[in-house]
């Protein structure tokens, strides 16, 4: 049996997005009508980037939602930092957990250390009651780089 999986998934999607620098638009529309030898190839920042998702207390199983996050107002967002939304709502103007993958905190930097450090330095700002993430994630691939210089 082959499996072939083509789409946006968690957390792939967000550090593509994040390299990604043409309007995404465009692509879209023209992979559904199937006219992408029309376009140019797109233009993509050459920096790693790294994406740890904060996931509820229990997932993949049974986990609690409704559960306040907070902390999101001390991250700096911007080009080289975003925390994408998952599973989350407002509830009573309060951001709540509504899901298991809750966000995904993706950063970019200069090598693959730096976007480490940037996106774990915004998951420590972020809190909500269970919240679990892994902490390795790119780290066997920097250890590599390192050993490869």
């Amino acid at each position: 049996v082959l499996e072939y999986n083509v789409r946006f998934g968690d957390p792939e999607c967000e550090v593509l997005m994040m390299r990604f620098q043409s309007d995404l638009l465009p692509y879209l529309a023209a992979s559904a009508k199937g006219n992408m030898e029309e376009l140019e190839a797109p233009d993509w920042d050459s920096r790693p980037s790294c994406c740890v998702i904060l996931a509820s207390g229990g997932y993949p199983g049974d986990y609690p939602t409704g559960l306040p996050i907070t902390g999101l107002d001390q991250v700096e967002d911007g080009p080289d930092l975003q925390v994408f939304h998952a599973g989350t709502a407002m509830k009573d103007g309060q951001l709540v957990t509504a899901g298991g993958r809750v966000l995904a905190v993706t950063a970019t930097g200069e090598d693959l250390a730096d976007a480490r450090r940037k996106a774990y330095a915004a998951v420590d700002l972020i809190e909500f009651e269970g919240k679990t993430f892994r902490s390795d994630i790119g780290l066997a691939a920097e250890r590599s780089l390192e050993q490869m210089r």
